[in-house]
C-alpha cells in the first residue's frame, strides 16, 4: 500500500506506533505469576465471542474473561460497551472511549491477540495494555507478544489447547 493513499490520521496513529513499539521492546519485562485474569481483543468478524469465550474459560480453567472487540466505524452504527473503533483512537493513536481505555489499562495476566491480518488500531491497543504476559496468532506482528501461536481464526479451540500447551510448559498455570 503507497504511503499517500493511507488517510492522514492513520499515518499520525502509525508513527506514534512505531516509536512506542521500540519503547516499550526495550523495556518489557514479562510477569512471572500465574495466569487468573484474562482479556481477549479480536476482530468483530470472528463469530461468537460468547461461544470463544466459554472455550477459552473451560480450556485454560479461568473464570470472568473480558473480550473487546473491534469493528470498522459506521456513522449509525449504536455505541456498544464491548466494540471498539477507528473513532475510539486520538491522532496520536491515544484511547479517548473511557471503557475501552479501562480495559487497555487493566493489569490482565493474560491478554490474547486474536486477529490473523494486520490491524493499526487492534496492534495498537495490545501495544498499549497493561498485561502481565501477551500472546496472540502468528504473522501478524510478532513485536506485540511474548507468545505466539500459529493458528487462524477459525481455529480458535485449537489456538487455545496449544496456549494452554505452551503456558503450562511456562509455569504459568496453577494445574
Amino acid at each position: 500500500m503507497k504511503l499517500n493513499t493511507i488517510p492522514l490520521k492513520k499515518r499520525f496513529i502509525n508513527r506514534n506506533f512505531q516509536k512506542l513499539l521500540l519503547e516499550k521492546g526495550q523495556s518489557r519485562e514479562i510477569g512471572q505469576g500465574f495466569i487468573n485474569t484474562v482479556g481477549i481483543i479480536t476482530e468483530d468478524s470472528f463469530d461468537n465471542l460468547i461461544k470463544i469465550k466459554q472455550e477459552l474459560e473451560e480450556i485454560l480453567e479461568v473464570k470472568n474473561t473480558k473480550i473487546y472487540s473491534f469493528r470498522p466505524y459506521k456513522r449509525k452504527q449504536e455505541v456498544s460497551f464491548k466494540h471498539f473503533t477507528e473513532k475510539d483512537f486520538t491522532w496520536s493513536g491515544k484511547i479517548k472511549q473511557p471503557s475501552f481505555k479501562v480495559f487497555v489499562d487493566e493489569p490482565f495476566d493474560l491478554l490474547i491477540g486474536l486477529f490473523d491480518t494486520e490491524n493499526m488500531y487492534i496492534e495498537n491497543a495490545i501495544l498499549r495494555s497493561n498485561a502481565k504476559f501477551k500472546a496472540g496468532i502468528s504473522n501478524v506482528n510478532q513485536q506485540l507478544y511474548d507468545l505466539e501461536i500459529s493458528s487462524s481464526k477459525n481455529g480458535t479451540k485449537l489456538f487455545f489447547i496449544e496456549l494452554k500447551k505452551y503456558l503450562g510448559i511456562l509455569n504459568k498455570l496453577k494445574n
